[in-house]
């Protein structure tokens, strides 16, 4: 855990110059930059395919960032990047169909990616498969909030890259697989994107959901006045969240310092 000071001086009128003119005014316009910043970026095989949920299911997305969205928020949760049956189908990070549409309460329509990859089609929330990350964390957090507005009004959950890589055979390839050539345009975007969004909710606390993503995040917020975390990642493929994902994290806020 660590933490990173601005050092300027919040009322200093040049420092709110200088934030006014760098920082987009909301987390629209922080989304519709970094859409219009990854749109040029290549990539070669092993990836064949590359989904993008921020263009195909943008309208569940708005609506995400519109209902739940609020600045100033206390702890982000930052996630690495879509799974194939979250946010590829929902538009919202770690977003397991029944959590959006039954404790969120956000239905709308999703479209499809440019380029589909047969064995990982995009059915929106009709997609009858179950993301076990995205089942994990917004189970913990209904079974500690209750309603969705009682966790939004502490926590807001992004994820630091919105791309999706496949291989030909399916695979899902992560951002910190690709080669350097790659990777660097990628986290250049996507440091901008994640810095802006960190100044614009302005937590008390940014947590990485793994090693990569808070990596990513200590990277990212530069000169913010934010503690930075780790939580353990949710997925099926970490043995240590098998053994109990839920009484980890809650270990691991605790030490952070945040009350749940």
């Amino acid at each position: 855990m660590s933490r990173h000071r601005n050092q300027s001086k919040p009322g200093h009128p040049a420092a709110a110059r200088q934030r006014t003119k760098a920082i987009p005014l909301n987390l629209t316009s922080i989304t519709n930059r970094l859409i219009k910043d990854l749109e040029p970026l290549v990539f070669q095989p092993p990836v064949t395919h590359v989904y993008n949920p921020l263009v195909y299911a943008r309208r569940p997305y708005d609506r995400y960032l519109k209902t739940y969205g609020r600045a100033p928020v206390e702890i982000v949760l930052v996630g690495m990047n879509p799974g194939p049956w979250g946010m590829a189908q929902t538009g919202i990070p770690f977003g397991e169909i029944s959590a959006v549409r039954e404790w969120m309460k956000i239905d709308a329509p999703v479209g499809k990616p440019a380029h589909e990859h047969p064995k990982r089609p995009v059915e929106g929330l009709e997609c009858a498969r179950s993301e076990v990350s995205g089942r994990r964390l917004w189970g913990w957090a209904q079974e500690t909030f209750g309603a969705a507005e009682m966790f939004f009004a502490r926590f807001f959950v992004i994820n630091y890259c919105p791309l999706l890589f496949f291989e030909a055979g399916g695979r899902n390839r992560t951002p910190d697989k690709l080669p350097v050539a790659e990777r660097t345009p990628l986290i250049k975007a996507c440091d901008r994107a994640l810095h802006d969004t960190l100044a614009f909710l302005a937590p008390r606390f940014a947590v990485g959901i793994g090693a990569f993503a808070a990596q990513r995040v200590k990277a990212a917020a530069g000169d913010l006045d934010i503690t930075i975390g780790q939580i353990t990642h949710p997925s099926p493929a970490n043995p240590r969240a098998n053994r109990g994902w839920a009484a980890f994290i809650n270990e691991e806020f605790r030490q952070m310092g945040v009350t749940l």
